[in-house]
């Protein structure tokens, strides 16, 4: 399945509570809707997944993360028929609890948020994690007690140039710059950058330019934009912007604790998911790429969106709401950005959508 011929929907959730594991979907391209093929709850807590190739064999491979205290990944084939098929062993992470996870360099890295720490896993030439190559612990702490009493790594992915892996940590508040040995799966830490205290920083994303990361911040209902040099490794924080229609400090909504960015294509628009909110944001973006002005806040279609992808054409916008265990999406206005409801499918504790 090419990327530019979506045809499939990877939808996580939490076994834990309720949730069907690992599901996979069929997409209408005309319509955005999902019609549901197959499930299996052959991983505990498949909370975060990401496609891949096999090295080997060529095909589409989907990694998850074990979201619990002893935390792992695996590694799913796709049959014809839409079901997942386990491939090798589920692979523990030598880390807890562990959110979010990418490919790189022919390895598999995890954000560890429980252990503060990023994992690299060898890939086995038919897609299965291998052994843990090298385990990243971070350091610090941030001013919230209760959220950021230590490191909490939330996310890991690769820049645009494919030099550096970025991870971006909750408690510490900072993002770190590190670099992976593809042939060692070494990582080594390159850079750390602070970002505003109790922000508590939870997802980036690039600019399709490369030039600029959007970080989204849980603690706070705000986007950090940073200025992203490839050829150096460095992130430089140029200011903050709420994502929000109002002040979070004078309470006058209920506590937002915003989930995931996303980016279009083009660079013109740029939107979050806002849980406690229940909403979508939407943001336009200038020339510049650093200065997203708030154009409007819609409903996510449920409640308590975890989760926010883009499908590749740009036309359709899925959300998947946690709390009211549905995966919703969404038409996305060619000039405005603004995200009209087109439909929902039911999917208990749903946590992750992604397409291939």
């Amino acid at each position: 399945m090419g990327a530019d011929h979506a045809q499939r929907a990877f939808i996580g959730s939490f076994t834990s509570a309720g949730g069907l594991g690992v599901t996979v979907a069929a997409v209408d391209r005309d319509t955005g809707a999902l019609a549901v093929l197959a499930s299996t709850d052959a991983v505990a807590d498949p909370s975060f997944l990401a496609v891949g190739r096999a090295p080997g064999a060529g095909g589409t491979v989907l990694y998850t993360v074990s979201e619990a205290s002893d935390g792992a990944v695996a590694a799913f084939g796709i049959d014809d028929d839409g079901a997942p098929r386990l491939i090798g062993e589920v692979r523990q992470v030598d880390g807890s609890s562990p959110t979010h996870l990418a490919l790189a360099a022919g390895h598999l890295l995890t954000a560890n948020y429980g252990s503060g720490s990023v994992t690299a896993l060898s890939v086995r030439d038919d897609g299965s994690p291998g052994p843990v190559t090298s385990v990243l612990r971070h350091e610090g702490s941030g001013p919230d007690e209760g959220r950021q009493s230590g490191p909490h790594a939330h996310q890991v992915l690769v820049d645009p140039s494919g030099s550096w892996v970025l991870s971006v940590d909750l408690g510490t508040d900072s993002v770190r710059v590190c670099a992976l040995d593809p042939d060692s799966g070494s990582l080594r830490l390159h850079a750390e950058t602070a970002l505003r205290p109790g922000t508590g920083p939870r997802h980036l994303a690039f600019h399709p330019g490369g030039g600029h990361v959007y970080v989204l911040n849980e603690l706070e209902p705000t986007v950090t934009v940073c200025r992203w040099d490839a050829s150096g490794g460095t992130l430089e924080p140029m200011g903050e912007t709420q994502v929000l229609p109002y002040d979070h400090e004078e309470g006058d909504a209920p506590r937002t604790y915003p989930s995931e960015v996303v980016v279009s294509r083009d660079g013109r628009f740029l939107w979050t998911a806002n849980r406690g909110h229940d909403s979508i944001s939407v943001l336009t973006l200038d020339e510049t790429a650093e200065k997203p002005v708030l154009a409007a806040a819609v409903g996510c279609g449920g409640r308590w969106p975890r989760d926010l992808t883009l499908d590749p054409t740009g036309q359709w916008l899925y959300v998947a709401n946690e709390h009211s265990g549905n995966v919703s999406w969404f038409a996305v206005d060619a000039e405005t950005g603004i995200p009209a409801h087109a439909g929902s499918v039911e999917l208990p504790a749903a946590s992750c959508v992604v397409l291939a």
